[in-house]
């Protein structure tokens, strides 16, 4: 934080009668661009013939606007208030209540949940799941975790047990119609849909009285077709729908529901049904059904016939005899045409959706995996690379190896599992069994997935060549839930609708609600297409994985040879690849999973795309738009748009936001950001593979051998140079193991470039808890470092012209780090240096290397190359381009901070305002800290002062300056400082520690003087959160009126009221995303696994939050979702004006030729933005949200009652002022109660107890009146010791005179 003062710190259509199902299109609605099929049938209600090409449950769509509102806009959106997502605060965990339990789902239950989907899945245990799920809705009537897909799932499973369970049929077609009839009924507020009567009509179509064999119940009038039919008209579902729905897999099934419900609606004389089931059989053709077979290219496979013989009776036999030779078809070729066959399927379902055909070629990644590993293992074979020699050279060989060992290893310890588990009586519905879930996926798959994410994990949280034991068990466990979700998916087959086209303006009220209903409906469709699946715990993923991981490492071992030093033999022993074992951790004990040291080596050296998964990976196709919290961006991996860590309470906000349609424009700047194109920068990816290849340091790729020599060990005897010895040699040992995690990351990136060099690719994004975005895929993106930004370029090129040409070599002098000059003077840098430019581009590696002096050396050798070519064209202004040019704001936090305070000072300092030159505020800071220190070393006050007078460079205070709007703190400022230091090796190694932290307090009292509008807003949020985390519910007040004012709960005594503060900071951006900070006390659950006892945190166990890290985080989380504000605000706009729009943070890019069109766009929106009275609105919503909380009088002793006295407006004073003789009282009786109730506590703590609490009164509070003590059993009135929380939250601090309008012609604003 900035410091106060200088000193203080779905599927398809069904068709009617014979034609085949999979031939019907999609609705029309759901797509950008409209069918070019004029007849093709659209849904229909009962009660009109269709005339639009979207389902019945959609609304017609409006129509196109003719202009845009001129009183609509981006203006007038922000001057609006956002709307709220209001949630109850969370009870604590002793404590529940109904809403409680509408809002939060707790572990248990989740687990009951999970345990009922492994359960039916493929009907592995329908009777447990019945037995799990009968306790639920006993238990939880009218839940929301009990609605109809998980119903329908029963329906189906009903139906199948029926089908294989001939002796207890009667009795799994009554419970279906008894759920059924309750749905019907809504007994439970569970309403049928189309999939409840596709199982309905399917259980009447296969055990009617007309069929082998009946079912009673079935002959029933309201069980028939016609009544089925009615019932749904009712309910305006479609039956296109029913019959399209993914329940019914078969053609044929499909047909004969279609047949009878025609008969069924000309018996009724509903004509409309008729009309729109019959229209089906007309578009059913396929157009390749005359088209003649490829008879493909085929391969000769000799078949070896004299094996038995011995090698000269072969080899004359061969000589006499022709070989026997069968033809197959070339692996990749068969491969090929497996994925076309998918293409021709799609092309007769979607004639004109190219991204869903696209969509059915993407494969498993672990049918891959498998596929491409033995594959190589053959390959290695036929080359005569299977010995001994080389085999342990080869990671791909390792990794079949233990693949096949593991896949049958799994295969026992399942059926062991089963056996063990049934033998246990069944007692209890909440007994996790884990067999059902190890049986979701082929242990083919299981086992292949254990490799894989065990290998992507080494070298994570820390750990030299391993990973921590409880993040690996969980990681393989979710791994397998989201493959096992990922099946699904694929299993039904879901066509994925397309974002629609650009709206004239995103920010008019008629474009947000086009955008509301398109993805409401859509949403709709996709998830009634779905299976339901249930969401696996933390401790359900541990044990999982817990299951796979002891098996891997019982089965995976390595061949390590080496030379006997006495008998001069080479000795070869198989040894683990993983083993266990625990490390100390800042004096915690932390199991750990290790690799072998010789698999950590290969993984550094070897083709390492095996080990990657699709979610780690750019996309081929543009992602699935955002159509939900967790519906997007990947097609077959289930994604959530936000990144959540062990938080249930932003989860739950999360979807309420969506499900309310207050989340539209976050999702349509997704979409937007991850429909940008992107192609691999062939000429920068040969340079570094040519470095890469060498294995020699280079830049920042490290060599792959550790090229830093080891310190020196000095003689015994003196131990100050042991110290000194053993500080270096950790030192040492840490640089060591970030070389071999970096050459791994580098690895990834080389890789995964390589594999898509001659592919456009596409990034998913979501968004963190405060709103920014990020791309998905990990590795390799356009928000990673140097690297990755030099590898990658625009798809899309456009020309120059003759301000594009000028922006790149603008672009160019601010990559190499000439960007504090005037944009004319960057200009001419570039044509000063242009023989270097060529140099560079032609002989990038031989010839004088210019640009890797630059600040991002990788970058400017890409725009070297661009500028390059554009000069060698012949017109550069023509020259086709399709190099970022990157526009960068000054210090962005510090912007918005100077916006928000109109802190003329600040403003100038960060480019707002307007100038002939940028300035530099990082210099400016650093010129201010070297003056300090001159004032030191002349007053001989710090030794310090004199290592470090003269070495304060700009790049010295950099990182600080940018991080403490950001709430760096003293600690982590002086870690940054440290690192620079360091780096410009020029202290002394045992006296780094200390001018750091000399060097860190006198940046950090720069800044807060520089910035006094920045620290005044920064103090105001800072005492908002911190009041609010202090806060209770009114209704928490009144039921716990007993409460005790003690800092611990006493067994059964009165109920603590530090128990009870659970109110999380929550405000919402002014794009509608409703922001909960995540920071609770931690609160660990202990799970016994088979590798070890792990202790993970669980995230639907509520604890209070942490009132400390909720105010200090609270500037810089609201700042974050401020500039995520700004850069989607920009993106949507970029989007309706036609540019090419990507960012990373405050850094916005697009063609040099359009650099113009954004920077206007960039301060358009900035100023829009903070024109809005943010800070007021945010005043206002916490008043309104937290209108009927209270606050503790005892939490508010000390200096934080007098900053809330002093800081709460004049209006409320009065009350404020009236409570603090109250605060005291409760709280020196409070401390007195513990005196009495702890005998084991010592005088001198009384002492201070008692001193702390009679100094803490506010200035101007009278003295108070002489106290007699509560008799014990006398309850305290809720208002002597409560206060109203908007009484006393502190007054806005006032507004400087900075008009933010004049960032208009900052032309140094972002550049």
């Amino acid at each position: 934080m900035i410091p106060l003062t200088r000193r203080t710190t779905s599927r398809v259509f069904a068709p009617s009668f014979s034609c085949a199902r999979q031939r019907l299109p999609r609705p029309a609605r759901l797509y950008t661009t409209p069918t070019r099929r004029t007849d093709a049938p659209a849904f229909a209600t009962a009660h009109a013939v269709p005339k639009e090409t979207y389902p019945a449950y959609m609304p017609p769509q409006r129509q196109q606007e003719s202009a845009v509102n001129n009183d609509e806009g981006v203006d007038a959106f922000l001057s609006q208030h956002a709307p709220y997502t209001l949630i109850p605060t969370p009870l604590p965990a002793d404590r529940s209540s109904r809403l409680n339990d509408f809002y939060f789902t707790d572990s248990s239950t989740q687990d009951a949940l999970s345990v009922i989907d492994a359960c039916l899945h493929n009907t592995y245990d329908v009777p447990r799941a019945k037995a799990v799920f009968k306790h639920l809705r006993e238990g939880r009537k009218g839940d929301p975790i009990l609605h109809t897909p998980l119903y329908n799932a029963f329906l189906s499973a009903f139906l199948s047990m029926a089908e294989k369970d001939f002796e207890k049929r009667d009795d799994w077609l009554r419970d279906s119609w008894a759920l059924y009839e309750s749905m019907e009924r809504n007994d439970e507020h569970v309403k049928p849909n189309a999939g409840t009567y596709a199982i309905m009509l399917q259980t009447w179509l296969k055990f009617n009285s007309e069929t082998e064999t009946p079912f009673a119940n079935l002959s029933a009038t309201d069980a028939a077709p016609g009544d089925l039919l009615q019932r749904l008209v009712a309910r305006d579902i479609s039956p296109t729908s029913v019959i399209a729905d993914a329940v019914i897999t078969s053609a044929k099934t499909a047909s004969q529901i279609a047949e009878h419900i025609s008969r069924a609606a000309a018996q009724l004389g509903m004509t409309q049904v008729i009309t729109e089931l019959g229209k089906v059989e007309a578009i059913a053709a396929d157009p390749l059904a005359e088209v003649p077979e490829i008879i493909p290219v085929l391969a000769r496979k000799p078949v070896p016939l004299f094996e038995e013989f011995d090698p000269k009776e072969a080899t004359e036999l061969a000589r006499t005899h022709t070989p026997v030779v069968e033809s197959e078809i070339p692996f990749n070729l068969d491969n090929l045409r497996k994925h076309l066959a998918d293409v021709s399927y799609a092309r007769r379902v979607l004639p004109d959706d190219a991204f869903t055909r696209q969509k059915l070629l993407e494969a498993s990644v672990y049918d891959a995996a498998s596929k491409r590993m033995q594959r190589e293992s053959e390959k290695l074979e036929e080359l005569g690379l299977g010995n001994k020699n080389l085999q342990h050279e080869q990671l791909q060989k390792w990794m079949f190896d233990w693949h096949n060992k593991l896949k049958s290893r799994i295969e026992v310890e399942i059926e062991v599992l089963k056996k063990e588990e049934d033998a246990k009586p069944r007692n209890s519905e909440k007994y996790v069994r884990l067999s059902p879930f190890v049986s979701l996926l082929t242990p083919n798959k299981l086992s292949l997935i254990t490799i894989l994410e065990l290998m992507h994990l080494q070298g994570t949280g820390g750990i030299m060549e391993g990973m921590k034991t409880a993040r690996a068990l969980i990681t393989v466990g979710k791994a397998v839930e989201m493959e096992y979700k990922a099946e699904m998916l694929k299993k039904n087959n879901i066509t994925l609708p397309q974002a629609p086209a650009r709206p004239p303006s995103y920010f008019t009220k008629r474009a947000i609600n086009d955008l509301k209903d398109w993805r409401t409906n859509a949403q709709t469709y996709v998830e009634n297409s779905m299976s339901w699946t249930a969401d696996w715990s933390h401790s359900l993923c541990a044990r999982v994985g817990s299951f796979l991981v002891d098996c891997l490492m019982e089965v995976a071992t390595v061949r390590r040879t080496t030379v006997d030093k006495r008998t001069g033999e080479e000795v070869s022993e198989d040894h683990p690849a993983f083993y266990h074992s625990y490390e100390y951790n800042r004096g915690h004990k932390l199991g750990v999973i290790r690799l072998n040291t010789v698999v950590a080596e290969r993984l550094a050296k070897d083709d390492i795309r095996s080990t990657l998964h699709p979610r780690h990976l750019p996309m081929l196709v543009k992602p699935k738009a955002w159509l939900s919290h967790d519906n997007g961006g990947y097609i077959f991996n289930k994604s959530s748009v936000m990144r959540l860590k062990d938080t249930q309470e932003q989860a739950v906000y999360l979807r309420h936001a969506s499900e309310r349609g207050n989340m539209e424009l976050i999702f349509a700047s997704l979409d937007i950001l991850g429909s940008t194109p992107w192609k691999i920068n062939r000429s920068v990816f040969d340079v570094v593979l040519e470095v890469w290849n060498k294995q020699e340091r280079f830049l920042k790729i490290p060599p792959a051998n550790y090229d830093a020599p080891e310190p020196v060990r000095p003689e015994e005897g003196d131990q100050a140079a042991k110290a000194k010895y053993l500080s270096q040699m950790k030192d040492y040992q840490i640089d060591r193991a970030n070389n071999h995690s970096m050459r791994c990351s580098i690895n990834y990136k080389v890789e995964i470039a390589r594999a898509f060099l001659a592919d456009t690719l596409y990034f998913p994004h979501n968004i963190d808890f405060r709103g920014r975005a990020y791309p998905m895929p990990p590795h390799l993106s356009h928000i990673g470092d140097d690297l990755s930004r030099g590898l990658l370029s625009f798809a899309e090129s456009r020309p120059l012209g003759a301000s594009g040409f000028r922006w790149l070599k603008i672009h160019l002098a601010n990559l190499y780090g000439y960007d504090k000059a005037s944009f004319d003077e960057r200009v001419e840098f570039v044509h000063e240096h242009l023989d270097d430019i060529h140099d560079s581009a032609v002989n990038p590696l031989e010839g004088r290397r210019w640009w890797m002096s630059a600040d991002d050396p990788w970058q400017c050798l890409a725009c070297c190359i661009d500028l390059h070519k554009a000069l060698e064209s012949g017109d550069p202004e023509a020259y086709e381009s399709c190099q970022p040019v990157h526009q960068d704001g000054t210090c962005n936090g510090l912007q918005h901070y100077a916006a928000l305070g109109g802190d003329i000072k600040g403003a100038q300092q960060v480019n707002l305002d307007i100038a002939e030159r940028p300035s530099d505020v990082y210099t400016h800071v650093a010129t201010m800290v070297e003056e300090e220190i001159k004032k030191d070393l002349a007053d001989g006050k710090s030794k310090y002062a004199e290592m470090l007078s003269g070495k304060i460079a700009r790049k010295v205070v950099k990182q600080t300056v940018m991080t403490t709007v950001y709430g760096v703190t003293y600690v982590g400022a002086r870690a940054q400082i440290s690192k620079q230091l360091k780096d410009l090796n020029c202290i002394a190694h045992e006296d780094l520690w200390g001018a750091s932290a000399y060097l860190a307090q006198k940046v950090m009292g720069s800044i807060g003087d520089l910035f006094s509008g920045a620290r005044d807003i920064q103090l105001w949020l800072t005492e908002c959160a911190r009041l609010i985390s202090k806060a209770i519910p009114a209704e928490r007040v009144e039921s716990e009126n007993n409460m005790t004012f003690t800092r611990t709960q006493t067994k059964g005594g009165p109920r603590a009221v530090g128990k009870e503060q659970m109110t999380t900071v929550v405000w919402t951006t002014p794009m509608g995303l409703p922001v909960a900070q995540p920071y609770r006390k931690t609160k660990r659950k202990q799970v016994m696994t088979s590798v070890q006892s792990v202790y993970i945190s669980d995230p639907t166990s509520p604890a209070e939050v942490n009132a400390i890290k909720q105010a200090s985080a609270f500037p810089p989380n609201f700042i974050h979702s401020l500039d995520a504000t700004h850069m989607m605000l920009t993106a949507l706009e970029c989007r309706v004006q036609g540019l090419t729009f990507a960012s990373v943070h405050d850094s916005y890019w697009t063609h040099a030729a359009t650099i113009a069109k954004l920077n206007t766009i960039i301060r358009d929106s900035f100023i829009a933005l903070h024109e809005s009275n943010i800070l007021e609105k945010l005043e206002k919503e916490f008043k309104d949200r937290y209108a009927n909380y209270k606050v503790p009088l005892s939490s508010l002793r000390g200096k934080n009652l007098q900053d809330a006295y002093a800081l709460a407006s004049a209006a409320n004073r009065a009350r404020a002022t009236a409570a603090v003789t109250d605060a005291e009282t409760a709280h020196i009786e409070s401390v007195e109660e513990e005196l009495a109730e702890s005998e084991s506590e010592s005088d001198s703590e009384v002492e201070v107890e008692l001193e702390g609490a009679e100094s803490d009164a506010a200035p101007s509070t009278p003295a108070p009146k002489k106290r007699t003590r509560r008799p014990k059993n006398q309850k305290a009135d809720t208002d002597e010791r409560f206060a109203n929380l908007v009484d006393i939250f502190p007054k806005l601090p006032q507004k400087g005179d900075f008009d933010v309008k004049k960032i208009k012609n900052s032309q140094y604003f972002f550049s």
